[in-house]
């Protein structure tokens, strides 16, 4: 319980304006995407890092909650206060790209910083920052690294981890860490940048990242397979993969998506198609894009393809694009509430996990839409399910998790755990695995400040 003594204390050490306990300050930081909603007794909206070290010591003496907080878009309750506290808001003033070094090829940013802006700043100079959030318009660097946060180009570029090389970070106890280097090489010491990624904002607050850029490719191509049924689909991306085929993207459509997004926008797509497949490719020479575009085509024909088509112009790779883009919100007439899980298997496990998935369909009477990043086996599944069948779509969504899991899956590819997932980790760690979990949050976290009951710890 946070007292009116403690917000003076705090207001005293980072300046009034900066501690915000009114009303509408606790209800705008209350929720994030998941619609859930925990309000905060105060929130604070750390100047710089030195505001951040205060506030943690602070809060570390008191035994005060903390929970770091971005854009709050994330889909697993990550950000949000379950146990009051303060929402420690780096959005407002710790936004700042502090360096774009073109000679290293990286951007060093502070936490607040939005995706989509970086990624604009860096190709004015001709390099490329790859992740690609779907939240990218709005989400902040900090987040992502928070939950290592992935995207349609994961599939040639990988995910945020893969881009992190330093962080500057404050313990609860307001001590400051640097993890990481500049350098392209760094074996001294633990990889810490590796703990603090991912770790949904229970160990640090996360100040600086140095992040790694590469070129920007020249050229660009988008194309599109409409497949008779989603196992042959699901084949022709891990055979592609396999057999050479390096695309940008491999994102895919179920056929209720499909309906979903014709019943919508009226775009013409093929409803009576198994699954559609759209995936870019990307190069420098002309030569390289035709060598990927065959590749493509061989191993789309190999596995059935009805038709393949590739976008002759921008506006048409942007109509092919618009089907997976308006995929989530075309689905919700299905239902009224969406249970949204973004579960990874291994991409050879595709098609056997979607036919699982339409037997727990048939077995619970849910419409459960799919689609996503199958390039990486990311599958978004959706049970679609109205107010009065919410207990039955937990149902289904624990037997995904089983089938996931026994298919060597994992519980998310991107969203993470927060709340949302917390009650299934038993069912993905041993014992063993979560009792080291457990002691890595007391190494850096002794007094459970730091985001508390999150991940399940």
């Amino acid at each position: 319980m946070i007292t009116k003594n403690d917000i003076k204390q705090l207001q005293k050490l980072i300046g009034k304006e900066n501690v915000k306990d009114s009303k509408p300050h606790l209800l705008a930081y209350s929720y994030d995407a998941t619609r859930k909603q925990y309000l905060p007794e105060a929130v604070v909206f750390p100047k710089d890092e030195k505001d951040v070290r205060k506030v943690l010591r602070y809060c570390n003496d008191k035994k005060i909650p903390v929970v770091p907080r971005g854009a709050g878009s994330g889909f697993t309750g990550g950000a949000l206060p379950v146990k009051g506290g303060i929402v420690l808001a780096l959005e407002k003033h710790m936004n700042k790209i502090l360096e774009i070094d073109t000679k290293n090829m990286v951007a060093v940013v502070q936490p607040g910083v939005i995706n989509k802006t970086l990624q604009k700043e860096v190709e004015k100079l001709g390099l490329f920052y790859p992740p690609d959030p779907a939240s990218q318009e709005y989400s902040t660097i900090g987040g992502n690294v928070a939950e290592n946060a992935g995207g349609m180009r994961a599939t040639k570029y990988g995910i945020t981890k893969d881009y992190v090389m330093a962080l500057r970070a404050v313990l609860p106890n307001g001590d400051l860490i640097r993890a990481g280097k500049k350098t392209i090489k760094d074996v001294a010491g633990y990889n810490i940048p590796g703990i603090l990624v991912g770790s949904e904002g229970t160990l640090a607050v996360i100040t600086e990242i140095t992040l790694k850029l590469i070129a920007k490719p020249k050229l660009t191509k988008t194309v599109m397979g409409v497949f008779e049924s989603v196992k042959d689909a699901m084949n022709a991306v891990y055979k592609s993969l396999a057999g050479g085929a390096n695309p940008v993207a491999m994102e895919f459509l179920d056929n209720l998506t499909i309906q979903a997004v014709e019943k919508k926008f009226k775009k013409g797509l093929p409803t009576d198609a198994g699954a559609i497949l759209i995936s870019d490719i990307d190069g420098n020479v002309e030569e390289e894009i035709s060598y990927q575009l065959s590749l493509l085509e061989k191993f789309f024909k190999e596995n059935n393809v009805k038709e393949f088509k590739i976008a002759k112009n921008n506006a048409e790779a942007a109509d092919i694009w618009f089907a997976r883009r308006n995929a989530s919100q075309s689905i919700t007439i299905y239902g009224e509430v969406k249970i949204n899980e973004d579960v990874t298997v291994p991409r050879s496990e595709l098609p056997r996990y979607l036919e699982e998935v339409e037997r727990i369909s048939n077995k619970y009477n849910l419409k459960i839409p799919c689609f996503g990043h199958t390039g990486d086996g990311n599958v978004h599944t959706n049970v679609m399910v109205n107010k009065d069948q919410i207990e039955t779509g937990y149902k289904a969504i624990e037997e995904i998790f089983k089938v996931t899991l026994d298919l060597g899956g994992t519980l998310s590819g991107e969203h993470g755990i927060g709340l949302s997932k917390a009650s299934f980790m038993k069912m993905a760690f041993t014992s063993e695995e979560i009792e080291l979990f457990k002691a890595i949050k007391k190494a850096f976290d002794p007094n459970n400040i730091l985001n508390p009951h999150k991940m399940g710890l």
